[in-house]
Protein backbone atom coordinates (compact mmCIF):
# COMPACT_ATOMS: atom_id res chain seq x y z
CA UNK A 1 0.00 0.00 0.00
CA UNK A 2 1.16 3.40 -0.95
CA UNK A 3 2.08 6.34 1.84
CA UNK A 4 -0.12 8.54 2.66
CA UNK A 5 1.37 11.85 1.59
CA UNK A 6 -1.54 14.00 3.70
CA UNK A 7 -1.23 12.02 6.99
CA UNK A 8 2.60 11.89 6.78
CA UNK A 9 3.75 15.64 5.90
CA UNK A 10 6.16 17.51 7.60
CA UNK A 11 5.14 19.78 10.39
CA UNK A 12 5.50 20.91 14.03
CA UNK A 13 5.75 17.72 16.45
CA UNK A 14 3.01 18.27 19.61
CA UNK A 15 6.24 19.20 21.97
CA UNK A 16 7.02 22.06 19.18
CA UNK A 17 4.04 23.08 19.17
CA UNK A 18 3.58 23.03 23.38
CA UNK A 19 7.08 24.55 23.45
CA UNK A 20 5.93 27.61 21.63
CA UNK A 21 1.49 27.59 22.52
CA UNK A 22 2.34 25.87 26.20
CA UNK A 23 1.20 29.23 28.02
CA UNK A 24 -1.73 31.54 27.90
CA UNK A 25 0.79 34.14 27.27
CA UNK A 26 2.38 32.81 24.67
CA UNK A 27 -0.70 32.34 22.70
CA UNK A 28 -1.69 35.89 23.45
CA UNK A 29 1.10 37.29 22.15
CA UNK A 30 0.81 35.02 18.96
CA UNK A 31 -2.88 36.26 18.64
CA UNK A 32 -1.32 40.03 19.23
CA UNK A 33 0.95 39.49 16.30
CA UNK A 34 -1.12 37.93 13.88
CA UNK A 35 -4.16 40.35 14.86
CA UNK A 36 -1.86 43.53 14.75
CA UNK A 37 1.47 42.62 12.73
CA UNK A 38 2.84 46.05 12.73
CA UNK A 39 1.21 47.58 16.44
CA UNK A 40 -2.04 48.17 17.54
CA UNK A 41 -4.28 50.63 15.82
CA UNK A 42 -7.37 51.80 17.97
CA UNK A 43 -10.65 50.64 15.65
CA UNK A 44 -12.60 54.12 16.41
CA UNK A 45 -9.45 56.83 16.22
CA UNK A 46 -6.80 54.64 14.36
CA UNK A 47 -4.58 55.61 17.26
CA UNK A 48 -1.37 53.68 17.67
CA UNK A 49 -0.41 54.72 21.54
CA UNK A 50 -2.00 52.50 24.17
CA UNK A 51 -2.09 51.39 27.60
CA UNK A 52 -2.19 47.28 28.62
CA UNK A 53 -5.10 46.68 31.00
CA UNK A 54 -5.84 42.99 32.47
CA UNK A 55 -9.75 42.79 32.48
CA UNK A 56 -9.39 39.65 34.65
CA UNK A 57 -7.29 36.97 32.38
CA UNK A 58 -8.23 38.90 29.19
CA UNK A 59 -5.57 41.74 27.91
CA UNK A 60 -7.40 44.74 27.01
CA UNK A 61 -6.20 47.42 25.27
CA UNK A 62 -6.94 51.03 25.81
CA UNK A 63 -6.55 54.18 23.53
CA UNK A 64 -4.74 56.93 24.85
CA UNK A 65 -5.89 59.16 22.25
CA UNK A 66 -9.81 58.32 22.59
CA UNK A 67 -9.47 55.73 25.81
CA UNK A 68 -11.76 53.13 23.78
CA UNK A 69 -11.00 49.71 25.00
CA UNK A 70 -10.27 47.20 22.53
CA UNK A 71 -10.28 43.42 23.87
CA UNK A 72 -7.51 41.12 22.28
CA UNK A 73 -10.13 38.68 20.98
CA UNK A 74 -12.92 40.91 20.12
CA UNK A 75 -13.90 40.58 16.52
CA UNK A 76 -12.37 36.99 15.97
CA UNK A 77 -13.72 33.76 16.53
CA UNK A 78 -12.32 33.57 19.88
CA UNK A 79 -14.66 36.38 20.98
CA UNK A 80 -17.02 35.63 23.79
CA UNK A 81 -15.46 32.03 24.66
CA UNK A 82 -14.87 31.17 28.66
CA UNK A 83 -11.87 28.84 27.61
CA UNK A 84 -8.53 29.73 27.69
CA UNK A 85 -6.52 30.52 24.52
CA UNK A 86 -4.49 27.31 25.24
CA UNK A 87 -7.39 25.22 24.45
CA UNK A 88 -8.42 26.46 21.65
CA UNK A 89 -4.75 26.69 20.26
CA UNK A 90 -4.45 22.90 21.04
CA UNK A 91 -7.53 22.14 19.00
CA UNK A 92 -6.60 24.10 16.10
CA UNK A 93 -3.31 22.43 16.06
CA UNK A 94 -5.07 19.24 16.23
CA UNK A 95 -7.77 20.07 13.59
CA UNK A 96 -5.08 21.23 11.20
Amino acid sequence: MAMNRIQFQSGLSMLEFLKGFGTEVQCELALEVARWSDGFHCPRCNGTAYYAIRDGIRKVFQCRACRHQASLIAGTVFQGTKLPLTVWFLAIYLVS
